[in-house]
């Protein structure tokens, strides 16, 4: 089977703002490529350095992604986090632009990306004069799910905002499978992701519950979703929010889409955390060498061993993600 190639715009520059992550990180030096979270809120209009000024950490990822292409700028929000008030404290004091959002992805149905949805499609409707905005889904991303704990008990997950939930609170919601470009085909949404590694298996301790009531394991999470750009004389930047079908896998897959596009940078959950998935961090290192990466941002789910063993593998290459940093891709770096 060959490739289907979507049009993919490339683009001058990318940002991209960390609105929600499960680390908070002020000290540690970046790249010159990633301003830290307090610089971004001096700019925000921070007086005094406070904790009442700080963004807050929480498990969940939300990724605020801006395009340049000459004088056009395009931005799409990438995840919400789990809740309300992480979103709406983070986005308020690091004080970005929610008008300018002009549509959402959600990468999966989990509530540590979804729960924040509501909150942030309310919040952008009333920075950009009241309009709807497309929000990207798709139908297996709203099934009730379970995780089997250590004892054999089910513990329910709680629920992704449902379709008529999302639309009341001003997203036009896009309900279908397909991989799709967006916003003058300069962001690609893929659809299922292929599993061809045999190592990465999603999420074992999952599962869904059937039309009967009864719980039914659900470990590929095949909802999952990854976001692109292709950046000018850089390459694709990929961005995964939780990697549930395995970051090789996901980079295998946007090779697999883009073949004449190298790859540049990938961003987001690794979801190399956990006895289960901890199993396969020497696999995935291993692997992922072979991709010729430049930056790697590993944040939320990805755990602390993995990050180890990224960085013992590839050095400077790996730049750990933080709530309220601002990530810059093509021209500056």
């Amino acid at each position: 089977m060959s490739a289907t190639v979507p049009s993919l715009r490339a683009v001058d520059r990318l940002e991209v703002f960390v609105v929600v992550d499960n680390v908070l990180d002020l000290l540690s030096t970046v790249p010159s490529t990633v301003t830290p979270e307090v610089p971004n809120l001096v700019r925000a209009g921070m007086r005094e350095f406070t904790g009442s000024c700080l963004c807050c950490a929480a498990w969940g990822l939300s990724l605020m992604v801006t395009a340049h292409v000459g004088n056009t700028r395009h931005t799409v929000l990438f995840d919400a986090g789990p809740e309300s008030y992480a979103f709406e404290r983070n986005a308020r004091r690091l004080g970005v632009d929610l008008g300018s959002i002009e549509e959402a992805v959600l990468s999966h149905g989990h509530f540590d990306h979804a729960g924040g949805l509501p909150q942030a499609l309310r919040m952008i409707k009333e920075a950009n004069g009241g309009r709807d905005i497309p929000l990207h889904v798709n139908p297996g991303m709203f099934g009730k799910r379970a995780f089997k704990l250590a004892d054999g008990r089910v513990l329910p997950l709680g629920d992704v905002p449902s379709v008529e939930e999302l639309a009341a609170a001003g997203g036009a919601v896009v309900n279908a499978p397909e991989a799709r470009t967006l916003l003058e085909d300069m962001f690609f949404v893929s659809g299922e992701i292929a599993r061809v590694t045999p190592y990465e298996k999603g999420l074992p301790q999952q599962f869904r519950r059937a039309e009967d009531g009864s719980w039914v394991p659900d470990p590929q999470v095949l909802d999952e979703r990854y976001l692109a750009v292709h950046v000018r004389d850089r390459g694709l930047v990929v961005f995964s929010a939780c990697s549930h079908a395995g970051i090789v896998n996901v980079l295998k897959d946007a090779a697999w889409r883009f073949p004449s596009v190298p790859l540049h940078a990938a961003m987001g959950g690794l979801h190399l955390s956990g006895p289960f998935n901890e199993q396969w961090i020497d696999d995935t290192v291993r692997d992922i060498q072979g991709f010729g990466l430049k930056r790697l941002v590993p944040g939320h789910c990805t755990g602390w061993r993995a990050t180890q063993a990224l960085v013992r593998a590839l050095g400077d290459v790996v730049v750990p993600g933080a709530v309220g940093q601002l990530h810059r891709f093509g021209q500056e770096g």
